[in-house]
């Protein structure tokens, strides 16, 4: 879905939003939000400091349940900040706010060769800290690094897929050289992530492909543009050939 349908689709409609302090506790508040109701995930606004706030649309009772189960879920991390659900939220509001826009890098046609795989989420203070533990995550289980975020104060977060076994040891790997390097922060591990979850997370242009389109030889093509001719009847032919032969 472009993002000017899905705008479109979403304007009017109630708002939520779950702030927490940090990246993988955001991208879990969202995956909770999404499962416990009828919800659309917008996206994610990232203010500094490592502030995160996920945004959420949909009708006013699905939304109240999804900022609810959200809230729960980021007081189990310890990272909530605030909350807040706006029923029919302002024109002149959704104008000039992210809070209607599809955060979605995928453009149409695009698809990530890492779909649908577990999502593995560990968060560093200290860059050093992030890479050293993406490089030994990936040579501890047969994983990914999708890509990484930055989200002010330091926080860096490496995001890692594969299935949920690998996923996990890697991230205990991670975590374990993360602490050993520098400051470990948090971590998430995402067994079935949504389409919505996956659309608003960081994927690098390496995993992103486009389909080919397959080129048709010239010959094929005309081949289908002959046009059959209708031959004429040979028998009918002979036939008055030996008529004007006898007179």
């Amino acid at each position: 879905m472009s993002n000017s349908s899905s705008s479109h689709s979403l304007s009017g409609s109630s708002l939520g939003m779950v702030s927490t302090i940090s990246f993988p506790a955001i991208v879990g508040t969202a995956d909770m939000m999404l499962k416990s109701a009828t919800v659309r995930l917008v996206g994610y606004e990232k203010v500094g400091n490592g502030f995160c706030t996920a945004i959420v649309r949909g009708q006013i009772t699905d939304v109240r349940m999804a900022v609810e189960a959200g809230a729960e879920t980021a007081k189990e991390f310890g990272q909530l900040v605030s909350t807040i659900v706006i029923a029919r939220p302002y024109p002149n509001l959704e104008a000039i706010l992210p809070i209607s826009s599809r955060l979605s890098q995928l453009t149409s046609g695009q698809y990530s060769r890492l779909s649908n795989q577990a999502i593995g989420l560990l968060e560093t203070r200290g860059f050093p800290a992030m890479v050293g533990a993406a490089d030994m995550m990936l040579k501890s289980a047969d994983v990914h690094l999708a890509g990484y975020e930055t989200i002010g104060a330091g926080l860096c977060t490496a995001i890692i897929r594969g299935n949920v076994a690998d996923v996990a040891i890697a991230i205990e790997a991670g975590m374990n050289e993360a602490e050993r390097i520098g400051e470990f922060h948090t971590l998430m591990i995402i067994p079935r992530p949504l389409e919505d979850l996956e659309e608003t997370l960081p994927t690098a242009d390496y995993w992103i492909e486009t389909p080919t389109p397959v080129n048709i030889p010239m010959l094929a093509l005309q081949e289908e543009q002959r046009e059959f001719v209708e031959l004429p009847n040979l028998e009918i032919a002979e036939m008055e050939t030996i008529t004007i032969g006898d007179r």
